[in-house]
């Protein structure tokens, strides 16, 4: 296949135009400010809310991705990052290390002096523990031959001399590479549905194979503990005699989600013998909510809200005398849901369809202190971050449901009352509250800027930026969004995120282009989305309603109601029209460019064209596109048996005859979640039809095409689509693209 120029001439002619933008709103955003992008998170924070630990991950360091290893258990991908240290009441920072490196699982010790870690050093990481007060840090060399596991939990021991960790088992190594090349290289593949497992689940469950260890911080001394593979959710006891834990077991290959899988909740006492099953192996999913001493856990199971204390021989259901009628016409009990323990463990959150409840251990005094709005579409969402060591306040998220209102509020547990903490148009995440709730540390992004980490005083006093991660885009002129209402073709009230072109001025039409996948409503930096608008154009980011079993009329009755609602307000060109999608939505873009010829172009970048021959098109991803079609996202459940004509009617590749927009197609060969050869049918029937296609496809990337390659790769990418659109509206007004070099 013959690829398209390296440098499209629409591109390059953009080039010229920059000059011709608005000068006072700084120069426009570019591939290579997306690659130099720092991207902040919060790794832990001390229980205190003194130190933060956090990550800085530069765009460019998530490429470079040996993708034809996905499903190699012993493959690390790429992942350097910066940490950075920072003492919240000085406000004092520091890199835990000069230049960025593969760090993991970053944990501050009880008393909040010592950060424990692994570092990839080579092929194998290496614990580490830094001293904050002293700045010193140190390995912790374990007394063993084992490895430790890449996906190792690190828990601090209550009184900080331990960290329990996983080690590979001896021999692990060699036997997960070889199984790997076995599945990849032959020379002899053989798959047999006499075996409970597909042989790919086989090599993926080599991930799972783990030896629990703890490991004393002081001299490196190992001991091993006696459990099964695949721990979740361990956690010590307050006094650390014990430790708790969820054991997951795969029984067999699952197709529907529903099976396939033990869960079984353990007790270990650390002083010696075997594991005690607190509640016994069920394939129903199991997520155990333990109090703060680790004496008791509670779940939620058809409603109801069972307890389990470790002094008891069985779980009691809380809620049972609870579950009243919900009126006397309906006679549906009231369900409940766990949300979360009192501090003592003394008391429960639970909630329900009309509020919040407080319960008491017993289960006999249920309270209300927060009563919930009647109208479901009304309510705010809200979740509960923490609840103050005295336990006389809540802290929870929030965030309305029809407006760009969101932050923090505080409930009063004695009174109900509540208040706002820190609540506005900002977008927020990642709340970290301390014991005593006197410091909130927290990411935030104004809406259109990359998120910053910020930290707030007692009583939500004095908010402090902490971070200023991307300097470097000072007079890069980043787009300003809006939220956007309209009514889809049923009458269902949606939202999507509207992004201005660079250099907007009032009155002019523009052109728009449609990025679509599911629901949007929160806004916040987005690559895409200023890459786009960096070239005069609108970007828009339309939310669809899905009716299950007819999921490809979403796009059609949503999106397009959406285009009609700006360019209504006189904003957008009704002939100047793009769509693209990524995965899910570049198979959005084909079902809906068989329905609407409205877009002037349209790109799908990693995303397939018939449901059919995708049910099993990735074999390393084992079942979950036949789960995806009949139970998950694709929505048509049913089986193909069951009702052929739905998965003929999903796809795309069947209606290529009505497709009168011309498509741009994205894709990377190392791409295990929609294999190339799925876009490959869609070239082919349009280029048999006469009509316009382009398939563009890298050869060192994955899922995201050119986005999940190489530097030279991602810069491609863009190059094209934005020339895709160029072309295809017909010349640019007021547009801006990459610099020179990129």
């Amino acid at each position: 296949m013959s690829m398209p120029s390296a440098v499209p001439v629409m591109f390059l002619l953009a080039l010229t135009c920059a000059a011709s933008l608005t000068a006072q709103e700084g120069r426009p955003f570019t591939p290579d400010d997306a690659l130099a992008l720092n991207e902040v998170a919060i790794e832990d924070v001390s229980d205190d809310g003194r130190w933060v630990a956090a990550s800085m991950r530069v765009r460019r360091d998530r490429l470079n991705v040996d993708h034809m290893r996905y499903g190699d258990p012993t493959y690390l991908a790429p992942s350097r990052a910066r940490v950075l240290l920072i003492d919240t009441r000085s406000g004092e920072r520091r890199w835990l290390h000069d230049e960025p490196v593969h760090v993991r699982a970053l944990t501050w010790s009880p008393d909040g002096t010592r950060l424990a870690y692994f570092l990839l050093e080579g092929d194998e990481f290496r614990l580490r523990v830094h001293d904050a007060g002293s700045g010193a840090t140190r390995d912790v060399d374990p007394r063993t031959d084992k490895a430790f596991s890449s996906g190792s939990p690190l828990l601090w021991a209550p009184d900080g001399d331990a960290l329990l960790l996983a080690l590979r088992p001896e021999g692990w190594a060699a036997e997960a590479r070889s199984a790997f090349l076995a599945m990849t290289v032959g020379p002899v593949v053989v798959q047999d549905s006499r075996e409970d497992f597909l042989a790919w689940d086989r090599v993926r469950q080599l991930n799972d194979r783990e030896v629990p260890a703890l490991v004393l911080v002081q001299d490196g001394g190992v001991r091993e503990l006696p459990s099964a593979s695949n721990l979740q959710d361990v956690r010590f006891s307050a006094d650390g005699t014990y430790v708790t834990y969820l054991a997951v077991t795969p029984t067999k290959t699952s197709y529907t989600r529903r099976d396939g899988s033990s869960f079984e909740v353990f007790k270990l006492n650390l002083a010696g013998g075997e594991p005690e099953s607190l509640l016994g192996a069920t394939e129903r999913r199991t997520s155990p909510e333990w109090t703060a001493a680790a004496d008791a856990f509670a779940w939620t199971q058809d409603g109801s809200v069972f307890v389990r204390d470790l002094r008891a021989d069985s779980a009691v259901d809380l809620t049972e005398r609870h579950r009243q009628p919900l009126s006397a016409e309906d006679t549906t009990k009231t369900s409940y849901s766990f949300a979360a323990w009192s501090p003592d463990g003394q008391s429960l959150l639970v909630t329900s369809d009309k509020g919040w409840h407080v319960l008491d251990r017993a289960g006999d005094a249920l309270r209300t202190v927060l009563p919930l709005e009647e109208e479901e579409d009304e309510r705010p969402e809200r979740e509960v971050e923490s609840w103050t060591d005295d336990g006389a306040a809540l802290y929870f998220s929030y965030s309305a449901p029809d407006r760009w209102e969101r932050g923090m509020k505080r409930l009063d547990v004695a009174t109900g009352q509540t208040r706002d903490v820190l609540v506005d148009d900002a977008l927020y995440g990642s709340w970290n509250v301390s014991d005593d709730g006197g410091t909130i540390v927290y990411e935030m992004s104004d809406g259109d800027r990359p998120d910053d980490i910020w930290v707030l005083g007692p009583d939500g006093a004095g908010a402090r930026r902490l971070t200023d991660a991307n300097p470097q885009l000072e007079g890069v002129a980043l787009a300003r969004s809006e939220l956007v209402e309209y009514l889809d073709a049923d009458g269902n009230t949606l939202y999507g995120i509207l992004y201005y072109p660079f250099g907007y001025e009032a009155g002019r039409r523009y052109p728009l282009v449609a990025e679509i996948y599911e629901d949007y409503f929160d806004n916040g930096f987005n690559e895409s989305m200023n890459l786009i608008t960096a070239q005069g154009w609108f970007g828009f980011r339309p939310s669809v309603e899905f009716e299950e079993g007819y999921p490809g009329e979403a796009w059609l009755k949503g999106v397009t109601a959406a285009v009609n609602e700006v360019i209504d307000r006189g904003l957008v060109d009704a002939d100047r029209l793009g769509v693209q999608g990524t995965s899910y939505g570049g198979y959005a873009v084909n079902l809906l460019i068989t329905q609407t010829d409205r877009f002037a172009a349209a790109v799908n970048i990693s995303g397939k064209v018939n449901i059919i021959s995708f049910l099993g098109d990735s074999p390393k991803i084992t079942t979950r596109n036949y789960a995806a079609a009949e139970v998950g996202q694709d929505r048509l459940g049913a089986t193909l048996w069951e009702q052929p004509h739905k998965y003929v009617a999903h796809s795309a590749v069947m209606f290529a005859d009505r497709i009168d927009t011309p498509l741009l197609m994205l894709s990377g060969e190392g791409d295990w979640n929609v294999p190339a050869t799925n876009q490959r049918e869609m070239y082919y029937a349009l280029r048999r039809l006469e009509k316009e296609v382009v398939w563009v496809h890298y050869m060192n990337a994955g899922h995201g095409a050119g986005r999940a390659g190489t530097e030279a790769d991602f810069r491609d990418h863009w190059r094209r689509l934005v020339d895709w659109y160029a072309e295809h509206f017909g010349g640019r007004e007021a547009s801006a693209t990459t610099e020179s070099g990129s």
